[in-house]
């Protein structure tokens, strides 16, 4: 399942979006999306910030009342969120500032099927590529995408791997074989002998604690922040340096 968010400040401009990523949907049966809607740039980003939201996809415009949909892009960008995000806006004005941000794409309004679709399809090709997933019991067998999890904590016998969305599925396994599972991907890292986090949903690190992006605090064990804080540094400026990397 795919989040896909859209904001612009004009709700005709939403549904005509909405409308044709519903027509998208019906040439990609096989592709499950959700959408969120936004009138504007603020509420769009107190829901990332605030509530762990994370869309796959966003399509922002650019020139809404209030906070502008750039400005918009470089806070979600400072926020370390990775997602695409492709402007959908009434001028050529901003499209080199738009490279800044690492758009996806830049189109300008009236947007057409024949203009949109194709950016979709490529989205979603990349997307396929670098989806990671992982199977945890649940009721049965749930995939799990590996972006969607913060953090692992230990619970006695159980550990209790939290999503993003709030979720929190309790495994019958040992904290070493949860380690195990995720230890390719080199976002995950262990702190202390109780939890396994995401590097991708730290918000704030300092000597005492990490706060994850869902509210989240975990106290540092002695001697654990020196390790963390290079292992979150590493991380991120090979992010930024596009270090191509397969787990």
């Amino acid at each position: 399942m795919y989040r896909i968010a859209l904001c612009d400040d004009e709700a005709a401009e939403l549904d005509k979006l909405e409308h044709m990523l519903r027509s998208w949907r019906r040439q990609h049966a096989e592709c499950e999306f959700s959408v969120e809607r936004f009138l504007d740039a603020d509420e769009m980003l107190c829901r990332i910030l605030e509530e762990g939201y994370s869309p796959d996809l966003l399509l922002l415009d650019i020139y809404m009342q209030g906070r502008q949909g750039m400005e918009a892009a470089r806070e979600i960008r400072k926020m370390g969120r990775r997602c695409g995000i492709l402007f959908i806006t009434s001028s050529k004005e901003h499209a080199l500032e738009a490279f800044g941000v690492d758009a996806v794409q830049y189109l300008v309004k009236p947007v057409s099927d024949h203009a949109l679709f194709p950016v979709l399809d490529r989205f979603i090709e990349d997307m396929k590529t670098k989806k990671r997933y992982i199977l945890l019991k649940d009721n049965g067998m749930k995939r799990v995408e590996l972006h969607d999890i913060v953090y692992c904590e230990a619970q006695k016998k159980c550990q209790c791997i939290c999503l993003a969305d709030g979720t929190e599925l309790l495994q019958n396994m040992t904290l070493a074989k949860v380690y195990e599972m995720l230890s390719v991907c080199r976002e995950f890292v262990k702190v202390g002998v109780s939890y396994i986090v995401n590097l991708e949903h730290i918000d704030n690190l300092n000597a005492r604690e990490v706060r994850m992006d869902n509210g989240k605090t975990i106290y540092l064990p002695r001697g654990a922040y020196r390790g963390l804080r290079e292992q979150y540094f590493d991380y991120y400026c090979r992010e930024e340096e596009g270090e191509s990397w397969t787990p």
